[in-house]
């Protein structure tokens, strides 16, 4: 009959399928042959304004440049491959060349990865990049090529975060408690928000616009940099000078590619990549000294805060001593040689 499968058909291709997917997993990732052209995919969930997309256009065509048109790095931003944890298995995979991904998020393979963003750890970016550049980036780059995910040496500069609300200024930890507020997916910003009293809900950055406009979450936290290129000062009210958060993007390569690039293109790559992020670190800092005003014109009301205040509030909930249980000794020890003692 049309449409129909006997039982005997419906096994044999099944298993066919089956042979067929355990032999794609097997299989290694794309051949380059020398001196053929190579197209590469990045992809990112941020704005296609965001500085980081716009230093990565940059660094494709400095790499288009300077490999005579060998190599097309393609740029595909706003989420058009999908939201992070989509694209983050998507570079395993091999379907997605590079992604950048903030550490938080690297972390559900990675669990070191998001001890960047323990909160109130870092004072001031002589102690970020001292940190990123140095032992602890090291250290969370090993840990990724474990999971098949080849880190950049450099990494690429978010900022410091500071929350938005629709409905009130948070001035103190106590004005947290109850607030419905956006956060990365990522347990170790929950348990954070979740210890200063507030509801957090993990959602991906672009679906946060939407969350805040229709009211399922009332507030978001986030560089001022993404507060502008992600227009949420349309659908908010209050910013909070919090700076409770640095965290960055690793520019991540899928292991299923990298290695298998002809060495002198990899050296190409990632030397216009990491220049490109120094370029970047630069600018945002820039940009999120400068927002303030441009922000307040469009409505923002701005305060600042004592953090001295949220970090006490975090020892008495004992999650500096949590977070270094679940990070481990030696990795806390890498955290603090830049930080200062936390717990």
């Amino acid at each position: 009959m049309s449409g129909t499968i006997s039982r005997r058909g419906f096994l044999t291709t099944a298993g066919m399928a089956m042979a067929a997917t355990a032999t794609s997993l097997a299989l290694p990732g794309r051949a380059f042959a020398q001196g053929s052209p190579i197209a590469l995919k990045y992809a990112s969930s941020l704005p296609d304004s965001h500085p980081l997309n716009a230093y990565m256009r940059q660094a494709s065509a400095a790499i288009k440049k300077e490999t005579n048109g060998r190599v097309d790095l393609q740029i595909y931003a706003n989420a058009q491959m999908g939201g992070d944890t989509d694209m983050l298995s998507q570079v395993r995979a091999g379907g997605v060349d590079f992604i950048p991904l903030p550490g938080a998020i690297l972390s559900t393979l990675v669990p070191v990865a998001s001890i960047e963003s323990v909160p109130f750890a870092f004072k001031n970016y002589d102690e970020v990049w001292g940190a990123m550049d140095g032992d602890l980036g090291k250290h969370v780059r090993a840990e990724a090529a474990k999971v098949g995910l080849i880190a950049m040496d450099k990494i690429w500069n978010n900022g410091f975060r500071q929350i938005t609300s629709s409905t009130h200024p948070i001035r103190t930890p106590a004005d947290l408690k109850g607030l419905k507020l956006r956060v990365l997916v990522s347990p170790l910003w929950t348990s954070m928000f979740q210890a200063l009293g507030a509801a957090p809900t993990g959602i991906n950055i672009n679906e946060t616009y939407s969350a805040l406009q229709t009211k399922v979450v009332e507030g978001q936290e986030n560089p001022l940099v993404v507060v502008q290129s992600a227009r949420f000062y349309e659908v908010q009210k209050y910013c909070s000078l919090t700076g409770h958060i640095w965290n960055g993007f690793w520019l991540l390569a899928s292991g299923r590619t990298w290695p298998n690039l002809p060495k002198d293109i990899q050296e190409i790559v990632a030397r216009n990549l990491n220049a490109a992020a120094m370029k970047q670190r630069d600018e945002v800092i820039r940009l999120n000294q400068s927002l303030e005003p441009t922000l307040t014109a469009k409505g923002l009301i701005f305060n600042k805060v004592d953090q001295q205040a949220f970090r006490a509030a975090l020892q008495q909930k004992s999650f500096y001593a949590d977070w270094k249980k679940k990070y481990g000794d030696g990795a806390w020890a890498l955290l603090e040689k830049y930080s200062g003692k936390l717990s």
